[in-house]
C-alpha cells in the first residue's frame, strides 16, 4: 500500500493525517497550540512549539496508521497563512515569536502605506487590500522593533518565512528555504502576475530580498524530510496555504467553483482560473494552488470570527460546557427571538473591512435567553458567509461569469447540521458537505501525490471527491433577503462612534 502524509499546521493546533491513495483518512494526530496575547490586538505563537508539535503529531500519525515512513510516497504541508517567522540561518532559532495572521499591531504601517497612495498599486500587483492581516507589515515590525534584527538581515544572517517555510527548513535541517505561490501571495510582497517577489514593494517596506524564500508551484519537489526525523527520507511534494489547499482538496479546479471553510474564521474561495480580477465588492484576489508555473487565481473573502464565536460562548459567556453542545442549546428555541449577534471582536473582514468595528448583540428583549444568543451566534457564521458569497457572485457576473451553483463546505463547524441548513436557506443554493471533511490536509496530500506520480492529473482527483450530504434551501427567497437586510442593519451598528 502507498500512503501520503499531510502536515496541517493551523492556528489552534498542529495536526498530521495519513491518507491512502483513495483520499481516505487512515490515521491522524493532533496537539493544541499555545495562544499568546501580549496585549490587546496582538497574537503570537512560539515557532519552536509549532515545530515540536508538528513533528510529534507526524510521528504519532505514522504509529497510529501502523506504517513506517518508507511506506509514505510523499509529504504535503498546509498551514495557517500570513503568520510570520524570522529566524537565524545558522542556529535555526527564531529572533521573535511568530506573529499570527490575526495580529493587528502593524496597522500603523498600513496607514502610512495608504497615506503614501500605494493602496491601488499594491492591489494591482498582489490582489490584496492594504491590511495588517498580511505578512509583509508584520515582518517590517519585527525588523524595526527587535534589537539587531535589521542589521542581521542586511548581513544575510536571517531568513523570513510563513509557517510552511519554517517547517520545510526544520524538516530538511536547513537545506531548503522555500515557499509556494499560494503562501507567497499572502505576504503583500509578491507579484501574482509574474510569480516573483516585487522589488518596489520590498523597497516600500524596507525589506531585504536576502530574507526571502525561493518560490515554487504548490505541487513541486521541495526537498526531502531528513531521514532521522521520521525514519526515512520522504519527498516533500506539496505545499499550500490552508485555504488554497482546501479549495484543491474540494476538487474545485475549474472557474466558478466555490468552497467555504468553517474554522476559527471562515474563508471562502472561488476559483477563477487564469483570469486575474480585482474585486469591486470588498474581496481580495489570491493565487490558487498551482500545479504548473502558469498563474491561477481565486477570489477570496475572510471572516475573522467564525467558529471562534462558539469558543466565546463556551469560554466567555460560559453558556455551554463544550463547543459540541452549541447545536443542542441553539435548537432548544425555534428562532433567535429577534436577537442578532455580530462577532466583530477583532473588527470585520471581507466584504466590509471595518477594523474599528466591535462585537454587538442587538434585538434583546425581556424574553431573551442564552439559547437565543447561542442561536444568533451560530447564525452569525452563516450571515457573514452569505455576505461573502453575494459579493463573489456580483464580481463573477460583472466579469461575464455565471451565478454560483453550489457551495462546497469543510472545516470543524460544517458538521453542524443546523448551521449548514441555515446557510443553504440564506444562499438559496445547495450546500454540499463532502465525505472527507479534512479537505485542507487532503489538498496538501493531493498536491504531494501529483508531484510524485501517485496521481496522474486533477481529473483523477476530481473522481475521488464524493458528497456526504446536500443541504437544500427551504426558505423563500424574499424571506432570506429580509434576514440579510436585518443582518446588514446590525453590522452598521457595530462601528464605534468617536470617543468624546
Amino acid at each position: 500500500m502507498t500512503y501520503l502524509l499531510a502536515l496541517d499546521q493551523g492556528t489552534s493546533s498542529s495536526r498530521s493525517i495519513v491518507f491512502n491513495t483513495q483520499g481516505q483518512v487512515v490515521a491522524q494526530a493532533q496537539q493544541e497550540l499555545t495562544q499568546i496575547y501580549p496585549q490587546p490586538g496582538w497574537v503570537e505563537h512560539d515557532p519552536l512549539e509549532i515545530w515540536r508539535t508538528q513533528l510529534a503529531t507526524a510521528r504519532e500519525a505514522l504509529v497510529k496508521a501502523g506504517i513506517s515512513a518508507r511506506q509514505v510516497s510523499a509529504l504535503g504541508i498546509t498551514n495557517q497563512r500570513e503568520t510570520t517567522v524570522l529566524w537565524n540561518r545558522k542556529t535555526g532559532l527564531p529572533v521573535y515569536n511568530a506573529i499570527v495572521w490575526q495580529d493587528r499591531r502593524a496597522e500603523p504601517t498600513c496607514i502610512e502605506l495608504r497615506k503614501r497612495g500605494m493602496a491601488a498599486s499594491i492591489q494591482r500587483k498582489t490582489g490584496l487590500v492594504v491590511d495588517a492581516y498580511f505578512s509583509g507589515t508584520k515582518l517590517k515590525w519585527i525588523l524595526d522593533r527587535v534589537p539587531g534584527a535589521r542589521q542581521q538581515a542586511e548581513d544575510g544572517e536571517l531568513a523570513f518565512g510563513t509557517i510552511d517555510s519554517w517547517l520545510i527548513w526544520q524538516l530538511t535541517h536547513g537545506r531548503v528555504h522555500s515557499t509556494d505561490v499560494s503562501n507567497a501571495s499572502r505576504t503583500m510582497l509578491f507579484n501574482v502576475h509574474s510569480n516573483q517577489w516585487d522589488t518596489e514593494l520590498l523597497q516600500a517596506l524596507d525589506i531585504s530580498a536576502s530574507l526571502l524564500p525561493g518560490i515554487k508551484p504548490s505541487s513541486a519537489p521541495f526537498g526531502e524530510v531528513s531521514a532521522d526525523l521520521l525514519g526515512a527520507a520522504i519527498p516533500i511534494g506539496g505545499v499550500a496555504g490552508d485555504q488554497q489547499s482546501a479549495l484543491f482538496g474540494q476538487a474545485c479546479f475549474t472557474p466558478g467553483m466555490v468552497k467555504n471553510t468553517y474554522g476559527t474564521g471562515c474563508f471562502m474561495l472561488m476559483h477563477t482560473g487564469h483570469r486575474f480580477q480585482n474585486s469591486a465588492n470588498g474581496l481580495i484576489t489570491t493565487s490558487a494552488a498551482q500545479t504548473t508555473q502558469q498563474p491561477e487565481f481565486a477570489m477570496e473573502g475572510s471572516v475573522f470570527v467564525g467558529g471562534a464565536v462558539v469558543q466565546w460562548l463556551r469560554d466567555g459567556l460560559q453558556a455551554i460546557p463544550s463547543s459540541a453542545e452549541v447545536q443542542r442549546l441553539a435548537e432548544s428555541v425555534p428562532d433567535t427571538g429577534g436577537v442578532m449577534v455580530v462577532p466583530a471582536f477583532t473588527g470585520l473582514g471581507a466584504p466590509y473591512w471595518k477594523p474599528d468595528a466591535r462585537g454587538s448583540i442587538t434585538g434583546l428583549s425581556r424574553g431573551s435567553t442564552l439559547a437565543h444568543i447561542a442561536r444568533a451566534a451560530l447564525e452569525s457564521i452563516a450571515f457573514q458567509s452569505a455576505a461573502l458569497l453575494q459579493a463573489m457572485s456580483r464580481d463573477a457576473i460583472a466579469a461575464g461569469g455565471v451565478a454560483v451553483a453550489e457551495l462546497r463546505v469543510d472545516g470543524g463547524a460544517c458538521v453542524n447540521d443546523l448551521l449548514m441548513q441555515f446557510q443553504a436557506d440564506l444562499l438559496g443554493i445547495p450546500v454540499v458537505r463532502p465525505m472527507v471533511t479534512e479537505t485542507t490536509a487532503l489538498g496538501a496530500a493531493f498536491l504531494a501525490g501529483l508531484a510524485t506520480g501517485v496521481f496522474a492529473n486533477t481529473a483523477e482527483l476530481a473522481a475521488l471527491w464524493q458528497a456526504e450530504r446536500r443541504f437544500l434551501p427551504t426558505l423563500a427567497p424574499e424571506r432570506a433577503q429580509e434576514r440579510m437586510a436585518r443582518w446588514e442593519h446590525a453590522v452598521r451598528q457595530t462601528v464605534l462612534p468617536p470617543q468624546l
